[in-house]
């Protein structure tokens, strides 16, 4: 089943920068409809049937209906499992837990792992850093009810495509940061942290995308990243330009430290959504701080943005081999 994250530009929403500090990003409840509407319509489905134990729209925070989760447990095995953070892609504005871009991860399942797919707060409902400070809410839930789904809370990975993949490379570097919280309260006492990271084709620093799309030559599908109508944009609130240290805020390369999990970064060479150089860049800043032996970078000749060859049965093989090494 063919990965399907694809980034969509969405409607503006034009909000002073007093008014997002004040409300942590959220934007007005006529807008937050529009964004679930969006996200229902967008989501094509996974199949989950051949998954037994299934706990589903679990409530992890209280800030909105979006923060839910769903827990697919192995069908064998006696756990206490270990836990893959599943983190839907969309372009910060579209997706849900349950759409066909997890079914890779849902392969978890079948190889002793505890999927724990997540939703949380799109564009339209709350700019940055509402979504990343709801997947370290959603991290935070795992550990502290960890016993009760027989779940392991020292071992856990998290890994999303595109903006998922974005928002997995961030919960990774800033696991060991008290940045990025936000309104989010729940189970304050538990870390974020996470032991690996499977990030593909994510964008990690916005404010060079259009640079390396230029030196490239390839035409990026979505055009100008830093126009206020691009996803990322949308993401942040206003144009990236007019908010360049919220931006860096986002970067996941802010917050690297020795103290980081294992990273295995995938990335297609023809990529027109997010250029290939943005995982390069945080391959090399990453082996620079945690060592070349705790950072994989893999990439794909001509492929583009997901599909095939990151879903192929070989490279799935290579992906849960990474995960057996940092989580068994």
């Amino acid at each position: 089943m063919s990965l399907t994250a694809a980034l969509l530009a969405g409607c503006s929403t034009d909000i002073s920068e007093e008014a997002l500090l004040e409300s942590d990003g959220t934007v007005e409840a006529s807008e937050t409809a529009q964004a679930k509407d969006i996200k229902k319509d967008s989501s094509e489905g996974v199949d989950v049937s051949f998954i037994e134990n299934q706990l589903l729209d679990i409530p992890y925070a209280s800030l909105s209906e979006a923060q839910q989760l769903d827990i697919y447990l192995p069908n064998e095995g006696e756990g206490p499992f270990p836990v893959i953070v599943a983190i839907h892609g969309g372009g910060f504005k579209e997706g849900d837990k349950t759409g066909a871009d997890l079914a890779p991860i849902l392969e978890g399942v079948n190889r002793g792992y505890a999927v724990v797919a997540v939703n949380y707060r799109l564009s339209q409902e709350a700019f940055f850093p509402a979504a990343i400070s709801d997947v370290k809410a959603a991290i935070r839930y795992v550990k502290a009810n960890a016993e009760e789904y027989n779940l392991n809370p020292d071992k856990i990975a998290a890994w999303g495509g595109s903006a998922g993949g974005h928002l997995a490379a961030l919960a990774g570097t800033s696991g060991d940061s008290d940045a990025l919280k936000g309104k989010n309260r729940e189970n304050i006492n538990y870390t974020s942290e996470v032991q690996a990271v499977v990030d593909w084709y994510g964008q990690i620093d916005f404010l060079k995308i259009d640079e390396q799309f230029a030196d490239s030559g390839i035409t990026p599908k979505l055009g100008e990243r830093n126009a206020a109508g691009s996803p990322e944009s949308k993401y942040m609130g206003r144009s990236l330009l007019e908010k360049m240290d919220e931006v860096k805020k986002a970067n996941p390369e802010s917050y690297i430290t020795e103290n980081d999990p294992a990273f295995l970064i995938q990335h297609g060479t023809a990529d027109p959504n997010v250029p290939v150089q943005q995982s390069v860049n945080f391959a090399e800043n990453l082996k620079a701080v945690l060592g070349e032996e705790q950072v994989e970078l893999t990439l794909f000749e001509g492929a583009v943005h997901g599909g095939e060859p990151f879903t192929a049965e070989e490279n799935l093989e290579e992906v849960f081999s990474f995960l057996d090494e940092n989580l068994k």
